[in-house]
Order: structure tokens, then C-alpha cells, then sequence
């Protein structure tokens, strides 16, 4: 769960693995700091082109093979919505205009929260960028539901979906697994 850490970053001596403040935490007792781990920052699109969504087979592990919103690990110094922005390039070579964050999804046991943004493509070009093995703009019918990824996907398509219908797009907040 936790990633190991051997010294501590701002004297170099060697740190203990104690409780202290309510958790299990890294501590360098020469200099008494604690080190704080934090959660990675997944950010994503949920992109749409007239009445389609675009998707990307992953070419990578975990869970190759399967589709999924295009997403990766948010980078040092990057707003969120530039993140998904990139991501979105990087995976299936298109260019979005972000609209709204649409879903805030929190997987505590793998140290992690999804930021999926609702946005449109700006001209409906893909391609297939290094991560991907295909991409391709899906109608709600034609989505793949047995071969997703990961839920966070799951729960912004289906969420995306629910708010067309009305053409009133919320921000949720959910969390793995789903109540």
C-alpha cells in the first residue's frame, strides 16, 4: 500500500516506518519530519463528438486490451484540466475544448482519484496514440460495457448518458466501489 521509503529527503539519514498523527507514516527521528504520501491525481476526458463518445483500447498494463476514457497520471506543475487536455492528445491524437469537471471518482485502496472532465472534440479527429491500440467514437449503443477497464470509466459514460437526456450536466462525486 504504501511505497517504501528508505532515507529522508531533507537530512539523508535513515527513516522508521511509526504511527504517529492517526496512520502509519514514514518518520526520520533525527530531524523529526514526517514524511506525508499522498494520493496520485488521475485526470481524463469524456469526450463527445455529435452523438458519440470517444474511447481507447489500451495498449498498456493494467487491464491491456480494454477499453477506457482516455486518462493518465496528472504531471508536476499541470492544472487538472490541462492534464486531461494532454492525455487526451497522447492516447487518441484529438483535440478537446473542456467543458466542466463531470465526475470526481476516489479509489482510496489504490491511492488514487479520477478527475474526468466533460468536453468535445473540437473537429471529431482520432488517431491511435502510443498507449492506445484503437480508438473510436462510440453511439450509446454501441458501447462496450463487458470490455471497460476500469469503473471509474463505467460511472462517467453512464452518468454522461443519464445528463444528455436532460441536457443538464452535474459534477459527481463517487467512490470504488460503488454503494
Amino acid at each position: 500500500m504504501y511505497q517504501h521509503q528508505k532515507y529522508c529527503n531533507q537530512c539523508g539519514k535513515e527513516v522508521v516506518f511509526i504511527f504517529t498523527e492517526g496512520k502509519d507514516r514514514f518518520v526520520c527521528e533525527h530531524c523529526n519530519i514526517i514524511h506525508y504520501t499522498n494520493p496520485k491525481i488521475v485526470v481524463g476526458a469524456m469526450s463527445f463528438w455529435e452523438n458519440k463518445i470517444l474511447l481507447c483500447k489500451r495498449a498498456i498494463e493494467p487491464r491491456k486490451g480494454f477499453w477506457n476514457l482516455p486518462a493518465g497520471y496528472l504531471e508536476d506543475f499541470e492544472k487538472a484540466e490541462d492534464g486531461a487536455i494532454r492525455e487526451t492528445m497522447e492516447e487518441a491524437g484529438a483535440v478537446i475544448e473542456i467543458i466542466q469537471p463531470l465526475v470526481v471518482y476516489n479509489i482510496p485502496q489504490a491511492n488514487q482519484v479520477y478527475i474526468h472532465f466533460l468536453a468535445k472534440l473540437i473537429d471529431g479527429t482520432i488517431t491511435n496514440g502510443v498507449e492506445s491500440l484503437e480508438t473510436k467514437l462510440f453511439t450509446e449503443e454501441e458501447i462496450p460495457w463487458k470490455e471497460m477497464a476500469f469503473t471509474s470509466s463505467t460511472f462517467t459514460i453512464k452518468k454522461y448518458f443519464e445528463d444528455r437526456k436532460s441536457g443538464n450536466f452535474k459534477t459527481y462525486l463517487a467512490s470504488f466501489p460503488e454503494v
